[in-house]
């Protein structure tokens, strides 16, 4: 199920104010709608991928959040999203992944969504230099419309394009050194490191929301003022949260 959403948006969610096109969000989709509304989770976060286009953003997504792939996507229009609830460190972590538009005509709608994101996945296109080269443009937009706390995750994907890559390894391993950030070559086509991105990029949020909860208990999403990670849920979210 893809959402695409239009300028024109409707605020919804107490805890997650993030727009949502109320006349396709769900799209007649009972799982999909059963998981956006479902209010049994200890921590929201919200994510994004970033890019230019044709990265492999939109497969990527769908890989993690569905298990499939196709070949046939158009170009992201706007923003979609998707919802997938995971657990870890024995907490239920609801995600709510944006998929953006690489697309420079669509940056003022999608830079609108940095807000609250409290993590980036960067991705770029192994065989593709002019990608690879804007990296840097997307971390000046994620220091620019983030908060200073957003993780970020840089990405190589296309690994399985072996025959076509023009960006070694070592190249994605140097950058991301140079910007502070974890490294992954993935494969959405071939499901190589995934799961592993995500799995890690929420792991990196975990760890840094215990550490800085005390000074800014914003950062759990939807949360109690001053609970850690590692303190048992204290009761459900906001019970009139319809988010």
């Amino acid at each position: 199920m893809r959402v695409r959403l239009s300028p024109q948006l409707t605020l919804i969610g107490c805890c997650s104010g993030i727009p949502v096109d109320n006349n396709m969000a769900g799209g007649g989709d009972p799982k999909w709608q059963k998981d956006a509304a479902d209010q049994n989770f200890d921590y929201m976060f919200k994510l994004l991928i970033i890019g230019n286009s044709s990265v492999g953003k939109t497969s990527f997504l769908f890989r993690y959040a569905d298990d499939s792939f196709t070949s046939a996507f158009v170009s992201t229009v706007g923003i979609d999203f998707k919802v997938k609830t995971v657990f870890r460190h024995d907490k239920r972590v609801k995600l709510q992944i944006w998929d953006t538009a690489g697309q420079e005509r669509y940056r003022t709608i999608t830079t609108a969504y940095y807000r609250g994101a409290m993590g980036f996945i960067l991705m770029y296109d192994i065989t593709n230099e002019e990608s690879f080269n804007s990296v840097q443009d997307w971390v000046t937009q994620i220091k620019t419309y983030s908060w200073d706390n957003a993780q970020v995750i840089l990405v190589g994907n296309k690994c399985d394009m072996e025959d076509e890559r023009v960006i070694s390894f070592e190249r994605g391993k140097q950058l991301a050194d140079q910007l502070g950030v974890e490294f992954f070559e993935t494969s959405a086509k071939e499901n190589v490191n995934v799961k592993s991105v995500f799995e890690r990029l929420v792991d990196i949020i975990c760890d840094k929301m215990s550490e800085s909860l005390d000074t800014d208990p914003t950062i759990v999403a939807g949360g109690p003022k001053g609970q850690r990670l590692t303190d048992p849920p204290q009761g459900a979210q906001n019970a009139n949260c319809n988010c």
